[in-house]
């Protein structure tokens, strides 16, 4: 597409949906996908939202693999990585590392792409992603088979199959039908083979995918030839030549030339048979696919062995016994690094296996701990207020100064009691709260917070500076961001120095590309650069001397954690506070 001006510029919803669109449509208009990706990656460099634009540059890499433009493929994909890295998406990284991982395979480099490869995996695990999990397994699949392993080929198909039922997804369900027919075909097993493969294609009609149709009637095409339907075999290999041109699908169409050539061969149809096995090779010639290289080769020498030309015959024996010399001293360093991979794999999930039994345990006691502290903290709260009443009535009844010295300090240490029940309460309820994200209104909500303090000693002389960018767009759980900028206010007030003589509290709004920084900060009486550290634990008071229960800071860490964000503090005694927050736009729990 030219690059001209944008016209208006979309936001964050409206170039995801582009995107959608784009991917929804590549199994019918590869071309249409590309060009609204490319438009949708101009709209997202204009927004400068870092995780947009690696998912544009991840999808373009997927659409140029596809079309088998391999090393544009490569470029989109490496660049798409550099941006998901700068903002922590390890999902993004491990969809732009899958398009890479399939242009190495398809070019024969397929070491590298089994280590990508293996790398997706327990990503996609991890965020019950099965979608691409399936994918994944069948690409790894198709090279197992290429590594001649037809067991973990296997393996990895039927793994294909059953993250493609999780994901309720015909099409990649019947992605790994077709690969797997071609096994039982090679297995003798070929009324399996046709079941199987009529299985793919009725699943491909049903679902449209026109690309992924060409390569189950390829498959269906190789069960007819070794049924001898030599006719219905070649009309399958045309129809999918002529939908793997139109789609621009370079592999798919040199494997169609080469089995093409090959039923020709078989039908005693020389110079047809020779005319297409030298478009499969200078296919494959052109596009870097020694395998089918290797094949067309063979067929080639013997077709000319058959009609007694040998100077033809030898020429083509040479070039196969070179190709397949290249091609096995490769494949047996490349299997051997493959399964060094594979098995890097296999231990990373058993980690991870373990690491989750770990994680359900000790979810489940922290659900138990949170479950008890809340529910004994509700259950104190009623004794607390008798307590309180109690002493309000003592105070009606009591007269003497020293007696109500000691009223006083109890009902100071009521208070204090409360204060900690209350802070418990807030942080259980936080860990419970079910996700309800709205649009933050920043302006509104910081006003109404520090109105809300206005009872506390000091407030009528601070003053108060907020500034918040225009037309943020930051969505989320509305009660931890109160909970944030309420407890930092209260802190600022609290700590205030009152010597100062233009007390200050300066609150700022700004929205960094990808994240939301929210900026609180005071010249009150700072914080020891020893005690800094300790802030946020529990119960944890730097100073004393001060009323508080140690649960605030606590509290806006926990808030903190569940929106994915980070908080970092910048305080030197007797000059104030400023504490940086971090929340990123689009989370991954969400």
């Amino acid at each position: 597409m030219d690059q001209t001006p944008l016209e208006s510029a979309l936001d964050q919803d409206q170039i995801k949906s582009m995107l959608a669109d784009a991917y929804a449509c590549r199994i019918n208009d590869l071309n249409r996908s590309k060009a609204l990706a490319e438009e949708a990656l101009r709209y997202s460099r204009e927004l400068e939202d870092f995780r947009l634009i690696g998912k544009c540059l991840s999808d373009l890499s997927l659409y140029y693999m596809i079309l088998g433009a391999y090393e544009q493929c490569i470029q989109y994909g490496e660049e798409a990585i550099g941006h998901f890295t700068l903002v922590g998406d390890e999902k993004g990284i491990a969809d732009a590392k899958y398009s890479i991982a399939s242009a190495f395979y398809k070019t024969d480099d397929f070491n590298k792409g089994l280590i990508y490869l293996t790398e997706c995996i327990p990503v996609y695990k991890k965020y019950e992603d099965f979608h691409n999990e399936a994918r994944s397994w069948k690409s790894i699949g198709t090279i197992y088979e290429y590594f001649g392993d037809q067991k973990a080929a296997i393996h990895a198909y039927q793994s294909a199959i059953e993250a493609g039922i999780a994901a309720n997804d015909l099409n990649v369900q019947s992605n790994a039908y077709n690969p797997l027919s071609g096994i039982f075909l090679n297995q003798g097993r070929i009324d399996d083979a046709m079941e199987l493969i009529e299985k793919s294609i009725a699943m491909k009609l049903e679902t449209q995918d026109i690309r992924g149709l060409a390569f189950a009637i390829y498959g269906r095409g190789k069960v007819y030839k070794a049924q001898k339907k030599h006719k219905e075999a070649e009309r399958d290999y045309f129809e999918s030549i002529r939908i793997h041109e139109e789609m621009g699908e370079k592999l798919g169409a040199a494997m169609a030339f080469h089995k093409l050539g090959a039923l020709y061969l078989t039908m005693g149809e020389g110079e047809r048979s020779q005319h297409y096995l030298h478009k499969g090779l200078n296919f494959a010639n052109a596009n870097n696919i020694a395998i089918i290289k290797v094949k067309c080769c063979y067929l080639l020498y013997e077709l000319y062995k058959k009609q007694g030309n040998l100077a033809e015959a030898l020429q083509y024996l040479e070039q196969f016994v070179r190709e397949k010399e290249l091609v096995v001293n490769t494949r047996a360093i490349k299997i051997i690094e493959g399964y060094e991979a594979i098995g890097k794999m296999e231990a990373a999930e058993a980690q991870v296996k373990v690491q989750k039994e770990k994680s359900a345990i000790i979810e489940k006691k922290n659900l138990e701990l949170d479950a008890f502290f809340y529910r004994v903290s509700h259950d104190l709260k009623g004794p607390i207020n008798s307590l309180l009443g109690l002493d309000t009535i003592a105070r009606e009844e009591v007269t003497e100064a020293p007696t109500l010295q000691y009223l006083d300090m109890y009902r100071t240490q009521i208070h204090r009691i409360n204060q900690i029940l209350d802070g418990l309460i807030k942080v259980t309820r936080m860990t419970h709260l079910t996700e309800n994200a709205e649009k933050v209104e920043f302006e509104q909500l910081i006003e109404e917070c520090i109105k809300s303090y206005h009872f506390m000693p000091n407030f009528s002389v601070i003053d108060f500076d907020v500034c918040v960018d225009e037309n943020l767009d930051y969505h989320a759980e509305w009660a931890l961001i109160n909970t944030i900028i309420q407890n930092l206010v209260e802190n600022a007030i609290k700590y205030v120095r009152i010597a100062e003589n233009e007390p200050m509290v300066s609150i700022a709004v700004r929205d960094q590309k990808g994240s939301i920084h929210l900026t609180i900060k005071d010249n009150g009486i700072g914080i020891e650069k020893s005690r800094q550290k300790k802030i946020f634990e529990m119960f944890y008071q730097a100073d004393k001397q001060r009323s508080g229960v140690g649960l605030g800071l606590y509290i806006i860490k926990r808030a903190i954690e569940q929106l994915d964000g980070s908080i970092n503090l910048v305080s030197e005694p007797g000059s104030g506070s400023e504490f940086i927050i971090s929340l990123p736009k689009y989370r991954k729990s969400l």
